[in-house]
């Protein structure tokens, strides 16, 4: 296999837009089990006879798995090119989707969904996202931004797909014809990369463009600056996992149906896309920290709006402005830390932040069932939400306010 680089003209090329579709679908293809996983959650619970709590554990455990996954695959990625950690991401996808498709209890149904984050989604979250931002120079943020939306794409195309297998032929059916078509496309367009990326051009430099000192950002040094921004990852995920885990289980509880629940589920990623688009043409604007505490006061208003309101419409309404607030939240995490830490250290401190974020995921949405088993109610779980949502709040405001005090004048 040729371990050369690609030539640095094809940086910005057509030919970087033809990866970065391929990316797309890779992407959308490959992260097709973080969403899933909620759609099946009612009829997975019914069959093996388990509380709310134990049948949100498989989510939790692929959640974790693709948070370490994502470490793992990218450094056999820079080592061995993509090509093969996608084939074995392929691999992956399939034989966890088959694997949990034959599952007898939850604890089996729960391996295959860590074997999907493991080697699956994680194939084709970070090594790809560090993939595409080498292959573009002028365009690289919106390029980085079309590559992130590709598992909101997910999210919107499949739980309704997924949602209308159950009712015809079943979940088990569903998940075998799942897997097979994912691992095949996956390992038909993994075949489109296997050029090396190219050899990056010298970035310009722009005398006002770092206003920070990256020694001592937010006036911290950096190790309690990056537990900050980790624990602020934690706490946003573990609120903005509850509806995107529990919209289904939750409508199934009001007699919606859960059909209307993946449909809500599909509406809110669909406009989570707008939403992480949106946030890359805003952090140019007022910059990362702005941008995660406005994404983080209206998540909050959002998940409010739940407690009061459990119609069929208004759940339509609100889940699309939980979409609309939230998408962009995860995001602002990476531009946070290349525009405060050092560039030296960028990415392993985006990192260690994502897989923060992820374990938030993994957290909430385990916690969200089990408050519900004890609780017997959503609310309590939405509450809780909140009170993440509070948290993740209060640090980001308080390391703007700390922006505020230490930031060095700019010349304009």
């Amino acid at each position: 296999m040729n371990h050369a680089p690609a030539p640095s003209s094809l940086i910005d090329s057509p030919q970087a837009a033809m990866r970065l579709l391929v990316t797309l679908g890779l992407v959308v293809l490959g992260n097709s089990s973080m969403y899933v996983a909620s759609v099946v959650l009612p009829a997975v619970q019914t069959e093996f006879a388990v509380g709310r709590a134990d049948a949100a554990l498989p989510y939790t455990l692929m959640m974790v798995c693709l948070g370490f996954g994502g470490i793992w695959t990218g450094r056999l990625a820079d080592r061995y090119g993509l090509m093969p950690v996608l084939w074995c991401g392929a691999l992956a996808v399939c034989g966890g989707f088959v694997l949990a498709s034959q599952a007898q209890n939850i604890w089996i149904f729960g391996l295959a969904h860590g074997i999907l984050g493991l080697l699956g989604s994680a194939s084709t979250f970070a090594p790809l996202m560090a993939d595409t931002a080498l292959w573009w120079q002028k365009r690289r943020g919106i390029a980085v931004a079309i590559c992130a939306s590709g598992n909101y794409i997910a999210g919107a195309l499949w739980p309704p797909l997924v949602q209308h297998g159950i009712e015809t032929i079943g979940w088990r059916p569903t998940y075998l014809l799942l897997g097979l078509l994912c691992g095949i496309g996956m390992w038909v367009l993994s075949l489109r990369m296997k050029l090396r990326p190219p050899v990056a051009l010298p970035a310009s430099t722009q005398a006002n463009a770092v206003a920070s000192d990256v020694e001592r950002p937010f006036g911290l040094h950096p190790t309690p600056a990056q537990w900050l921004l980790c624990v602020a990852g934690v706490a946003c995920c573990v609120a903005m996992s509850m509806p995107q885990v529990h919209i289904v289980a939750y409508c199934t509880d009001l007699e919606f149906g859960p059909a209307r629940g993946a449909e809500m589920l599909s509406l809110m990623l669909t406009c989570g896309i707008v939403s992480r688009l949106a946030s890359g043409v805003i952090c140019d604007r007022i910059g990362g920290i702005r941008t995660l505490l406005l994404g983080s006061a209206l998540q909050g208003v959002a998940l409010l709006m739940f407690l009061p309101f459990d119609g069929l419409v208004p759940l339509y309404l609100i889940s699309a402005m939980f979409g609309l607030f939230q998408g962009g939240i995860v995001p602002s995490y990476a531009i946070i830390v290349r525009e405060h830490f050092s560039p030296h250290e960028v990415g392993t401190r985006v990192g260690s932040v994502i897989m923060a974020t992820l374990v938030g995921m993994a957290l909430g949405g385990w916690l969200s069932g089990w408050i519900f088993d004890v609780t017997g109610s959503y609310k309590a779980a939405f509450i809780n939400g909140l009170a993440w949502n509070f948290l993740n709040l209060s640090i980001t405001g308080w390391l703007f306010l700390r922006l505020r005090k230490v930031k060095t004048p700019t010349a304009r």
